[in-house]
C-alpha cells in the first residue's frame, strides 16, 4: 500500500494523539490534519488545543462544536431506545465515537486527505468504533492505527517519546487513570481499577458527590418529554445541551449516577471501569416511568427486547448500519405518544418516582382501581383463565393417566 500524503487524525490533545502527530510525520512523511470535536468534554481539555497541534506538527486544525448534534441526533435516539449495556452502562463513550469519526471523515474529504488515523489502542473497543464508521462512510481511505504499528507499549514509553520530540503534554506517570469525558458522562479506567477486587477509590469521582456527603434533604426534579425526547426541566423548556448540563448538576449534587462495572469488551476481554452519568441516569429513570403510562404491554415488552440489541449494536460500533436505522424507526413509532412529565425524588444516590403525567396515558383509574366498577366485568376472567389454562389442564390429565 502506498504511503499517504495527507492524514486526518482524530485529535484530543491527550498524550496519545499528541505524539501521533510527530510519529505520523516521522514514519509516513505526510501532512497531518488534526480534527477535534467539542462534545462537552469541558474548556480545560479544549483550551490551547489548536496552538498545541500546530506546534506539534499539524498543518491544519479543526475544532468543531458538535454538542447540540451529539445530544439531538445521538443521545436522544439512545435515550428513546432505552438501551443499557450489561444492565449498567449508559454507553457514554460508545455513542460519541461514531459522531467523532463521522466529522473526521467529512473534514478528511473536504481537505483532500487520503488517509485517516486514530489513537485507540489495539486492546480496546474504540478502534472498532472508529474504523467501522470509516468503512461505512469512506471505505476508500487508508486507515492508520499507530498503536497497532509502533513499539510504544506503555505510558512511560509515550512520555519518553513526547520528551524526545518536544511535545508538550500534561500527562505524567503519576496520573494513573485513563478518562474519557463528554456531555453525557465521564469514564475512569486504569490504576487500581484494573483489579476488580479493589474498591473504587474516592478520588476518582469528578461529576458526582459521594452519596454520604450529599444533602440530607431530598431534592425533586421534573423532566418533561415530547415523543420520548427530553424538552424541559422543572417546567422550563431548554435546548438539548442545556437539559443535560442542568441535570448533570442536579444529579451530581445528590450523588446520583455512579456505576462500577466489569464489562465484556467487543474485542473479547473483560475490563473494569467506573462511570458517572448523573443527568443521563435521571433522564433514563424518568422516561421508564413515563413509558409505564404510554406504552401498551406488548409494545413495552418488545421494546425491552430490542433495547438489548440496540445497546449491543451501539457498544460494538455498528451505528452507521441499516439495522440501527431500522431500529430507530421502530423506537420512534413506539414512542410517538410518550409525552408528559415525570417528577423524581433524589436522595443520597437514590432515585425514586414521585409523579407521572401524560395526555396519552393508558392508565384507567376506573379499570385499575380495587373498587369494582362498570368498566370491567369480573365474570370475563373465568373464561379467560379457562382458555389460557387449557394446555396445563390437558397436560395434567395426560400425566394422570
Amino acid at each position: 500500500m502506498n504511503k499517504p500524503k495527507k492524514v486526518a487524525l482524530a485529535y484530543s490533545g491527550g498524550l496519545d494523539t499528541s505524539i501521533i502527530i510527530p510519529w505520523l510525520r516521522e514514519n509516513y512523511d505526510c501532512e497531518v490534519v488534526a480534527v477535534c470535536g467539542n462534545i462537552g468534554q469541558g474548556d480545560e481539555e479544549l483550551e490551547g488545543l489548536e496552538e498545541k497541534a500546530i506546534k506539534t506538527g499539524a498543518s491544519q486544525v479543526f475544532v468543531e462544536d458538535m454538542r447540540e448534534e451529539f445530544a439531538r441526533d445521538y443521545l436522544w435516539p439512545l435515550v428513546r431506545s432505552g438501551a443499557v449495556y450489561e444492565h449498567k452502562y449508559l454507553l457514554g463513550t460508545s455513542i460519541a465515537r461514531p459522531l467523532l469519526a463521522k466529522k473526521q471523515v467529512e473534514i478528511a474529504l473536504k481537505t483532500g486527505c487520503d488517509a485517516l488515523a486514530h489513537g485507540a489502542t489495539g486492546k480496546g473497543n474504540d478502534q472498532v468504533r472508529f474504523e467501522l464508521t470509516y468503512k461505512a462512510l469512506a471505505p476508500h481511505l487508508q486507515v492508520i492505527a499507530p498503536w497497532r504499528e509502533w513499539d510504544i507499549v506503555s505510558r512511560e514509553d509515550a512520555l519518553e517519546y513526547a520528551a524526545r520530540h518536544n511535545v508538550p503534554v500534561s500527562a505524567t506517570t503519576k496520573k494513573i487513570y485513563s478518562r474519557d469525558r463528554n456531555l453525557w458522562h465521564i469514564s475512569h479506567e486504569g490504576g487500581p481499577l484494573e483489579d476488580p477486587a479493589n474498591p473504587a477509590p474516592d478520588e476518582i469521582w469528578m461529576l458526582t458527590r459521594d452519596p454520604k456527603d450529599a444533602p440530607d434533604t431530598p431534592g425533586e426534579v421534573t423532566i418533561g418529554f415530547e415523543k420520548a425526547a427530553p424538552v424541559s426541566v422543572n417546567g422550563r423548556e431548554m435546548s438539548a445541551v442545556e437539559i443535560i448540563e442542568t441535570l448533570n448538576e442536579i444529579g451530581g449534587e445528590h450523588g446520583v449516577g455512579r456505576t462500577d462495572l466489569v464489562e465484556n469488551r467487543f474485542v473479547g476481554m473483560k475490563s473494569r471501569g467506573c462511570y458517572e452519568t448523573p443527568g443521563g441516569t435521571l433522564i433514563i429513570e424518568a422516561l421508564r416511568e413515563l413509558e409505564s403510562l404510554t406504552l401498551d404491554r406488548a409494545t413495552a415488552h418488545y421494546k425491552q427486547k430490542l433495547a438489548l440489541d440496540y445497546a449491543e449494536l451501539v457498544y460494538n460500533g455498528f451505528w452507521f448500519t441499516p439495522l440501527r436505522e431500522a431500529l430507530d424507526a421502530f423506537f420512534a413509532q413506539a414512542s410517538a405518544r410518550t409525552t408528559g412529565e415525570v417528577t423524581l425524588r433524589l436522595y443520597q444516590g437514590t432515585v425514586q418516582p414521585v409523579s407521572r403525567k401524560s395526555p396519552h396515558s393508558l392508565y384507567s383509574l376506573s379499570i385499575g382501581s380495587f373498587t369494582m366498577g362498570e368498566d370491567y366485568d369480573q365474570t370475563d376472567a373465568k373464561g379467560f383463565i379457562n382458555l389460557v389454562g387449557l394446555p396445563l389442564k390437558i397436560s395434567a390429565m395426560v400425566a394422570g393417566k
